[in-house]
């Protein structure tokens, strides 16, 4: 088989599968939701790294299992809400020519930071599970600080994007 003749079937296979009347805007939102899952499993794991290294420090308040579980949670929940921010704000915030302050930048730097924050603090709690360190208390409320403020940006951002009203600049 030539190398011409197999671009052509391969065109042809893909229109015939595009018969199959799928409505665009469901794909998207579809693919969007599985993104955002996705997002989701990542924000537990983070959470699991972060319970697991506070529940690994005796003597502290960290000593009961529902850490863990809170961890867990939360970090789903703000990866989920806050990170995957609407393309509307983030495209307005990139189109913008006027001067006028309008939240997005705020929004998208609360994400940015809350998300920088999060994984900080998971990395910092993945090097003290491998490294096997006992660490002095003040570090371990630093790596939960560190978690609890950026998952909170994350809520906060996610929550304040959705509930903006994005006005329409590009009708005719």
């Amino acid at each position: 088989m030539k190398t011409s003749n197999a671009a052509p079937s391969a065109f042809s296979l893909t229109r015939y599968a595009g018969n199959l009347r799928i409505a665009r805007s469901s794909l998207i939102r579809s693919a969007h939701l599985l993104e955002r899952i996705g997002l989701a499993a990542v924000g537990a794991s983070c959470g699991l790294y972060v319970g697991a290294a506070l529940l690994r420090q005796k003597g502290g308040l960290f000593e009961s299992g529902w850490i863990v579980l809170l961890t867990v949670l939360y970090g789903a929940l703000s990866y989920y809400v806050g990170i995957d921010l609407s393309r509307t704000i983030a495209r307005r915030s990139i189109s913008s020519t006027s001067e006028a302050y309008d939240g997005s930048e705020m929004v998208e730097i609360m994400s940015a930071a809350g998300t920088f924050g999060a994984a900080i603090a998971a990395a910092l709690s993945v090097s003290i599970l491998v490294l096997d360190q006992n660490l002095p208390n003040g570090l371990v409320a630093f790596v939960a600080g560190c978690w609890v403020v950026g998952s909170s940006l994350q809520v906060a951002a996610g929550a304040m994007a959705r509930n903006c009203e994005v006005p329409d600049n590009n009708k005719d």
